[in-house]
């Protein structure tokens, strides 16, 4: 088997948002495909895989093989009618799904994700998702950067006995801002969540369990890292010659 075809053939899906059934035919297999998408994602190889490219990005980029500062957010979508488990509704904003938290380093490269209902508050879900990384594997970490939802006591509480060296810094969108204005620190984790969304399958949560709305979101930055490390250049276009 060509694991790199089978690779092309995740990817393909997480970008364009096909459906497993409808791959085209010089892809892989439906079978072959899902087969190693759900053991890749139950095995914890996928998260092996984000945690390898990070780090060759962030030698690329001349930094440490960790980050010494993360930042923390979330993100609701829309399931669709199919249905699955963990569903709720946002009431801010106004979204009846799921919500994608999710923790990146200051380059926006995926550290850690979790998926709950939209309904969980997320200083609420901030613990079970720093608990998905350790102080052992990220032993420069000590800061993590988030907005006033994770001003709470009961996170504060749970880092002091957990990971007793790291700790929330919150910032704030300057009062009398009267348009968008990028909060310093804080918005490399928005535009990782651009990056999400571009791929289409993450448009909506179309999955039944969240383990693999996990995974397709660890696809996609996959994809983004991969696209780092191996650029592809753009064939440059010419009406000239086009004609």
């Amino acid at each position: 088997m060509n694991l790199r075809e089978v690779v092309n053939t995740i990817l393909y899906l997480n970008r364009t948002g096909c459906q497993w059934d409808m791959l085209p035919h010089d892809l892989q297999p439906k079978s072959t495909a899902y087969e190693y998408f759900s053991q890749w994602r139950d095995d914890g190889t996928l998260t092996k895989i984000v945690d390898a490219l990070r780090t060759q990005v962030r030698q690329g980029a001349g930094r440490e093989d960790t980050p010494s500062a993360v930042c923390i957010d979330s993100q609701s979508a829309k399931t669709t009618d199919v249905g699955g488990e963990q569903r709720g509704y946002d009431g801010g904003k106004k979204i009846k799904g799921r919500k994608r938290h999710l923790l990146v380093d200051t380059l926006g490269l995926l550290v850690a994700v979790l998926v709950t209902g939209a309904n969980l508050d997320d200083g609420t879900a901030a613990p079970q998702l720093l608990a998905r990384i350790t102080a052992n594997d990220y032993p420069r970490l000590q800061t993590i950067f988030g907005d006033n939802k994770y001003h709470n006591h009961a996170l504060n509480a749970w880092l002091a006995e957990h990971r007793p060296g790291w700790k929330v810094e919150v910032q704030t969108r300057p009062e009398g801002a009267g348009k968008f204005e990028p909060v310093r620190k804080r918005w490399v984790i928005e535009r990782t969540n651009a990056w999400t969304v571009r791929c289409r399958r993450n448009a909506k949560d179309y999955e039944r369990r969240v383990e693999s709305s996990e995974a397709m979101i660890q696809w996609s930055n996959i994809h983004v890292m991969l696209r780092r490390l191996a650029p592809t250049p753009r064939p440059s276009f010419n009406y000239r010659t086009a004609a």
